[in-house]
């Protein structure tokens, strides 16, 4: 054990006031402090702290020593003798359970915490809690942070000063205008991300070590709002958070935080969430969670159509599903979805009742064999013919997969809109992640093009639409806004009126000539 009780006692008059809101006692054993049988982990992290180190260490409860199995010290290459100070208290102390390390260069706040996570991970430990070297958060309360994890309530929890219970940040000696910069932000995080935290911006946390390794850190800043890029995938991903009060202190410790540019980071890494979930730019520290062409929730949209076309209880091909979003979204009527595309494990697989790994771009004769379905009500091939060198094999191999009144149902984009025709006036023509320039299409289409391409591959017309732009992903508005459906309503009426310069995608359900006397239906092109 480091240090006596009463030695702790010594270390100033906001340890000593300091209680436990629970039993109104600093001094009682404090039950929380019980590891459960989980291995935790405590991860210091420090940058010049020679000052507050020993301190901070010193405040760690004994009962909490007893419970948590390591207690690391990672050394952000300090300019002065943090490294050496806490080598010295671990050696005069002999406290087995202290590790500390040296980074041989200053990684930054977020690479400090990375690395300390890693390192924790990789010695399978269950539970890590987030302590500042400086000072900052009451290492007391350490068994407060974990004990929501240690038992099973949580896999993330994060200290509030914004909660009342130790008399809350202003009566703390939170600056005022930093407390109104974290309200603002807080606000404004809560609003764009769905959550309701009373504070974003407490460096006092707590993780459950098996939710953190489905954590993606490659990308993730080495800056101050990496805690806030961590919320964002906690909440994502749909780890549970809880929030539990902590005392606030500001001391004469140096802050190395630029307040206006950490509230810009912030800002920054919401909105590239935001854009990244929403198709509108892939930005690296959210790839994962960036979806190729995600289901449109609006009217008039080429999955709104889908959704009436298909209908229910059939029996449904999705070529090139992808991630599955779409097979999910049609299988909510009742249809049995069968998907192929080259995606190894599709993130939704349990919405199709069978999934095949496949390389389009060789066509379907090698897959269907594997196929427990032999014919098809409907085959989509939506957003996926122009990816492929000779999107005509595809075609005329789905021929041979439909039931007698099967249709297959295909969307590709309009190169002739309006957009591409500007750009185009302007000289140019730049590919982009997604839309009608993606830039992995290998085939451009128009409605005349499209038409004539289905009927040399033996197909006849049963209906044809063209859809509206996506103006919602591209403003980043949800599609049920009443602005936002006002908007579309008139985008479809001028898409009816100037289908060719204003259709976003050319939609079409087709079926083999032979099935229907070779004529068109009289609904052919009613675009409904």
């Amino acid at each position: 054990m480091p240090v006596s009780k009463a030695a702790q006692a010594k270390e100033g008059s906001r340890t000593a006031t300091l209680s436990n809101p629970a039993t109104g006692s600093g001094t009682e054993q404090d039950p929380r402090a019980y590891n459960h049988g989980k291995k935790i982990g405590v991860l210091v992290v420090a940058y010049n702290a020679v000052t507050t180190l020993a301190k901070v260490l010193n405040r760690i409860p004994a009962e909490t020593w007893e419970n948590v199995a390591e207690v690391a010290v990672m050394d952000d290459a300090s300019q002065d003798a943090t490294y050496e100070l806490a080598l010295g208290y671990k050696l005069h102390g002999q406290v087995d359970k202290l590790h500390v390390v040296r980074h041989p260069k200053n990684l930054g706040y977020g690479g400090n915490q990375k690395t300390g996570y890693q390192y924790f991970i990789d010695k399978g430990f269950d539970v890590v809690v987030l302590l500042h070297g400086d000072g900052q958060y009451a290492p007391e309360i350490l068994s407060h942070m974990y004990h929501p994890i240690v038992t099973g309530q949580a896999d993330a929890v994060f200290g509030s000063r914004m909660m009342k219970d130790y008399g809350g940040p202003i009566k703390g000696g939170m600056p005022y205008y930093k407390y109104i910069g974290n309200r603002i932000l807080t606000t404004m995080e809560n609003k764009a991300l769905g959550l309701d935290l009373t504070e974003f911006h407490s460096g006092y946390r707590a993780y459950n070590l098996h939710a953190l390794a489905q954590i993606d850190f490659t990308h993730m800043t080495n800056d101050f709002h990496f805690d806030t890029e961590i919320i964002i995938k906690l909440h994502h991903q749909g780890f549970r958070i809880n929030e539990v009060p902590i005392p606030t202190y500001y001391g004469d410790e140096i802050c190395y935080v630029n307040g206006m540019k950490y509230a810009l980071d912030v800002t920054k890494a919401v909105t590239r969430y935001r854009r990244t979930v929403n198709s509108l730019e892939k930005a690296p520290e959210f790839a994962e969670y960036w979806t190729h062409y995600p289901v449109k929730e609006s009217s008039y949209s080429s999955h709104y159509y889908l959704r009436k076309w298909v209908g229910s209880q059939q029996k449904v091909l999705d070529v090139g599903c992808g991630e599955g979003f779409q097979a999910e979204d049609v299988a909510r009527f009742g249809n049995a979805v069968t998907g192929i595309d080259l995606v190894a494990d599709p993130k939704k697989r349990s919405s199709m009742v069978q999934y095949e790994q496949a390389d389009l771009s060789q066509g379907l004769k090698e897959v269907s064999g594997r196929l427990r379905e032999k014919a098809f009500d409907k085959i989509l091939l939506m957003d996926i013919i122009e990816h492929l060198p000779r999107p005509e094999q595809i075609l005329r191999e789905c021929r041979t997969m439909l039931s007698p009144k099967g249709q297959v149902i295909v969307s590709l984009p309009n190169v002739a809109n309006i957009t591409v025709r500007l750009a185009l006036l302007l000289g140019r023509f730049e590919y982009t992640e997604r839309g009608i320039l993606d830039r992995t299409h290998l085939r451009f289409f128009t409605r005349k093009t499209a038409r004539r391409m289905m009927r040399e591959c033996g197909y006849e017309i049963v209906r044809e639409t063209m859809t509206v732009m996506p103006l919602e992903l591209a403003l980043g508005v949800s599609a049920r806004n009443p602005l936002m459906r006002a908007l579309t309503a008139v985008n479809a009426m001028a898409t009816k009126l100037f289908p060719g310069l204003l259709g976003y995608q050319c939609m079409y359900a087709i079926r083999p000539v032979e099935q229907g006397g070779g004529g068109r239906t009289s609904d052919s092109l009613s675009g409904s």
